[in-house]
């Protein structure tokens, strides 16, 4: 037992086993990793040893196979990220813009007057039919159509960006001309 112990020596081969992982590795953290992961098979695979064969090509053998699956297997690793990357645009679009104009659009409908914004709220969110609606709100077909009709037309124009226009305002009147002072 004590011959077979003496055969399987592999703290003897540490200092070899370091410094060919560091000249594979370039990296003495990987190498440190390297040659623990390579004792630790050893051990696992120590009845697969044959005497005759040597100790250390053996365990230099362990090392090299070990570093050459794990360079494959980052290679392939980069792969699946390279293809994975090339699923998704390069860029999204900024959420903050999204959030932005949904807050603009929010305050624009909550800025509609009572009656159009309720309006507005059972026919566009809600998905009643105009009859319904009119119905709920206790006003005629036509009454409900009315206040629809401003109602988009004061968010539309917020959309199409319309000088002058406030949403549920009265628009903003530019003087042309005349005098800006009191009349005598």
């Amino acid at each position: 037992m004590t011959s077979q112990r003496s055969r399987f020596d592999t703290l003897g081969q540490l200092t070899a086993l370091r410094r060919y992982a560091r000249s594979l590795t370039r990296d003495d953290v990987a190498a440190e990793d390297l040659v623990h992961d390579t004792l630790l098979r050893a051990y696992e695979r120590r009845g697969s040893f044959e005497p005759g064969r040597g100790l250390r090509a053996w365990l230099f053998s362990i090392l090299h196979n070990l570093f050459v699956d794990g360079q494959r297997a980052r290679r392939a690793d980069e792969r699946r990220k390279a293809l994975v990357a090339d699923l998704h645009p390069a860029h999204q679009p900024a959420v903050q813009d999204q959030q932005l104009r949904l807050a603009q659009l929010r305050r624009a409908f909550m800025d509609l007057p009572e009656e159009q914004r309720a309006a507005l709220h059972l026919v566009a969110i809600e998905g009643m039919s105009f009859a319904e609606a009119a119905k709920a709100l206790g006003i005629p077909s036509g009454t409900l159509m009315s206040r629809l009709a401003r109602a988009r037309a004061a968010l539309r124009a917020l959309e199409e960006g319309e000088a002058g226009t406030r949403v549920g305002k009265a628009p903003v009147l530019k003087l042309v001309g005349g005098s800006d002072g009191p009349s005598h």
